[in-house]
């Protein structure tokens, strides 16, 4: 393991441990600064012990280095069983069925890695495809992808898909839903996308009656396939937003949306009451990562578990299906 590699390996650990403090911005920053670095400078400072002169270097990340040097991998062993996500035996059939994600972010939006990263991290967690669902404009705190920008990253995913083939890259945005209902792109631009996930991501606190209504015209839109993370919450840090969940879950079933399951830790979206209406509505769901860097795509087991909890079934879980038939799916519904 080279010291890139144990590096990387560390800052993905981190990100699945949802580590978002100095530690782990300390080894982003070694890492960059290893990767600009010469490997001989760095054995050569290894042996001197001047590792730590290099700016952004500290003492732990220096130690780091130095093991990898010497062919040690007990930090990299050690961080990577302290990290591991919790999978429960019920769960497990659920996680062994998904044969993709159907939610994640890049750098082309507020995520954390390249789409070369995302897809390589998805496929070796044993995926045939992933869906690219980064931020549309309205999120602008997340650089959201104007018309222009989201061409652009359809080509590049276009030759992406050649490169990584048998795995693929499905097209798609997380779109946010407006406060009356409409969507942050129009129809023509959704219409040149594999996947369409819409979140309400602005006023989240609406009364109870125009959350309904809002949610209820973007699940009722031909170009809506999930509706991402239904209540907006973040455990103990902010409450669900209120909405008549009959009205949406219904219209949900009626026009083919499926309900996300977020595996968010801080999500973990719907909440299992709300999960248990869903499922008696007889929606679709996707168990999805809502990953923002290539630790985080290691994040679906937490809605693994809770769908097996709610015993969500499981043929109605849409990225337990290949790729094609998720695609004649959304293109039917």
């Amino acid at each position: 393991m080279t010291p890139v590699e144990a590096l990387e390996r560390v800052v993905h650990c981190l990100d699945r441990a949802h580590e978002t403090g100095f530690k782990t911005k300390a080894f982003v920053r070694a890492l960059e600064v290893v990767r600009a670095t010469p490997p001989d400078e760095l054995v050569e400072r290894a042996a001197a012990g001047t590792l730590a002169k290099l700016d952004g270097i500290g003492d732990s990340t220096a130690r780091l280095i130095t093991e990898a040097l010497r062919g040690d991998t007990s930090y990299v062993e050690k961080i990577e069983a302290e990290t591991a996500v919790t999978l429960t035996d019920a769960g497990a059939r659920y996680r062994a069925a998904l044969r993709g994600d159907c939610h994640l972010h890049s750098l082309w939006s507020d995520g954390g890695a390249t789409i070369e990263a995302m897809a390589r991290t998805a496929r070796s967690l044993g995926h045939e495809y992933m869906v690219l669902t980064d931020h549309s404009p309205r999120l602008t705190v997340a650089h959201g992808l104007s018309k222009e920008r989201l061409e652009q990253q359809l080509a590049d995913v276009a030759v992406l898909n050649e490169k990584m083939a048998p795995f693929r890259i499905l097209t798609g945005i997380e779109v946010d839903i407006l406060e009356d209902g409409t969507l942050d792109h129009d129809d023509a631009v959704l219409a040149e996308l594999d996947v369409v996930v819409a979140s309400v991501h602005s006023k989240l606190r609406m009364e109870r009656q125009p959350m309904t209504e809002r949610m209820v015209r973007a699940v009722a839109s031909p170009h809506v396939d999930i509706l991402g993370h239904c209540t907006g919450r973040m455990i103990g840090k902010r409450d669900p937003s209120t909405f008549d969940a009959d009205y949406v879950f219904a219209a949900c079933a009626q026009f083919h949306t499926a309900v996300e399951i977020n595996c968010r830790p801080e999500r973990l979206d719907p909440p299992r009451e709300l999960l248990d209406v869903a499922i008696d509505f007889g929606c679709y769901f996707s168990i999805d990562s809502d990953a923002h860097a290539t630790g985080q795509l290691e994040w679906q087991p937490h809605g693994c578990n809770r769908a097996a909890e709610r015993h969500v079934p499981i043929d109605r879980v849409i990225n337990t299906w290949g790729a094609d038939d998720l695609l004649r799916w959304v293109q039917a519904a």
